[in-house]
């Protein structure tokens, strides 16, 4: 049997490096695939490695291949008529040829579809997000990690079901990776409230709108900054109810069908609030003040779950005080260590360029806080230096430029309006009817 030759066409130095290069790359990137699908591949910038820079090189190595038949045509022909090559599938050879071009089409098609499921899977994953674009996705991802929702994928949220959320994410990716790369990232990176999906498909994944929950009861627990850190408790039945159904409870927001005008784009400012009845009626409110033109320019939108739960997976404290309050409730800060709230407030409090320099800070002024102090245990006052530093750590991010309160969280009222966007008595129908800034409509203090 005669082994086929290579043709003239592409026996020249660049269709040869083409092919040494293809060769060369899918073998890699079958060795790299196999190691990843056995699990020994974790670090997510391996991945920009094997599903995107090797199968980038094969695929370019295939280019290389028809650009130097091309040129090397060109310098025979010298300007004559192009002639196609006549295949004569009667010649064993010519046979053997196209045998071989299309098991190798096979083949490359297989390795290239392999590699373009294997970047699309890769580029959804939370480590992709958050750890390959490390300093713009920091506070993102390690709010994201430290919540209930760390199982859950970005794209759980961030791109709806069907083709087209599927395109507009990945257009909106590529525009963010040219942001990434001329270093045009904004700093904070906007919360995407025009682009986030109907909770319906996002949230309704797991959350279903047929549960009662009635009655949930909460703890809060505060601290004072006296030498004992004093502590306050307030227990409150909040009234969640059920979100199918337009009885009480704070789930009938989602029951009912409210639309609002937010005047801007963290929907903090909420002039006009519309409800619509089943029997197609609308009772609109609006806030004392309003003008047209902010009714006229503000951003419409049908109330969801994320109107109130607009930090579900990426929270962050919105002040220094709440977070070592929550903090020492935890048991992350040791309450017994006398005076440790006013400290680790002070020590998260203060500017620092980054998390090194933050982190020696703040165990800097602990230590010498307590080296002054007699008889105090040297392993709270440890215990006291890791959690404050891991408390700024979730909160703090110098690079870009997130700090306490950046994020607002519209869940509650305490350190922002949240409910009071709307239920603040100021907002009127014309029949003179408010909405009301009533404390029993969504809890009962014990």
């Amino acid at each position: 049997m005669r082994i086929p030759t290579i043709p003239e066409t592409v026996r020249n130095p660049v269709s040869l490096l083409g092919m040494a290069l293809a060769t060369a790359t899918s073998l890699v990137f079958l060795a790299l695939l196999l190691f990843e699908l056995l699990g020994y591949l974790t670090n997510p910038y391996v991945g920009l490695l094997v599903f995107i820079t090797v199968p980038a090189l094969f695929v370019i190595s295939l280019l290389l291949i028809p650009i130097g038949a091309w040129w090397s045509a060109r310098r025979r022909r010298a300007g004559l008529d192009v002639t196609w090559p006549v295949i004569d599938l009667s010649q064993p050879r010519h046979r053997a040829m196209l045998a071989s071009v299309l098991a190798l089409t096979l083949v490359n098609v297989l390795i290239v579809s392999a590699a373009g499921v294997g970047t699309v899977h890769y580029m959804e994953r939370p480590e992709f997000c958050g750890q390959v674009c490390h300093t713009t996705m920091e506070p993102e991802f390690t709010a994201h990690r430290a919540w209930p929702h760390a199982q859950v994928a970005c794209v759980g949220c961030h791109v709806g079901p069907g083709v087209g959320s599927f395109v507009e994410s990945k257009l909106a990716g590529s525009r963010q990776l040219f942001h990434v790369i001329t270093n045009q990232v904004p700093r904070p990176v906007p919360t995407p409230v025009r682009s986030l999906g109907h909770t319906s498909d996002t949230c309704g994944g797991c959350h279903t709108a047929n549960r009662t929950h009635g009655d949930i009861t909460r703890v809060i627990r505060e601290y004072a900054n006296d030498e004992v850190n004093t502590e306050t408790v307030t227990t409150m039945q909040m009234h969640v109810g059920h979100a199918s159904g337009p009885g009480a409870g704070i789930h009938r927001h989602i029951a009912l069908e409210i639309e609002y005008v937010a005047t801007d784009d963290s929907r903090a400012t909420i002039p006009v609030v519309r409800v619509l009845n089943p029997r197609g009626g609308v009772k609109e409110f609006v806030a004392e003040g309003t003008t047209r033109l902010q009714i006229d320019g503000g951003i419409r939108r049908r109330m969801d779950c994320t109107d109130c739960h607009n930090r579900p997976a990426h929270t962050m404290s919105f002040t220094p005080e709440r977070a070592i309050d929550t903090a020492i409730a935890d048991g992350q800060i040791p309450r017994a260590l006398a005076f440790v709230r006013r400290e680790a407030i002070e020590a998260v409090k203060a500017d620092y360029p980054d998390r090194p320099s933050a982190d020696a800070a703040i165990a800097k002024r602990l230590t010498e806080f307590y080296s002054a102090r007699a008889s105090v245990d040297r392993g709270l006052v440890r215990r006291a230096i890791a959690g404050t530093q891991e408390v700024r750590s979730r909160n703090v991010f110098p690079a870009m430029h997130v700090k306490w309160g950046t994020y607002p969280n519209h869940l509650g009222h305490i350190d922002t309006p949240g409910c009071f966007r709307c239920h603040d008595d100021t907002h009127r129908a014309t029949d003179g009817a408010v909405i009301k800034q009533d404390c029993e409509l969504c809890h009962a203090i014990q």
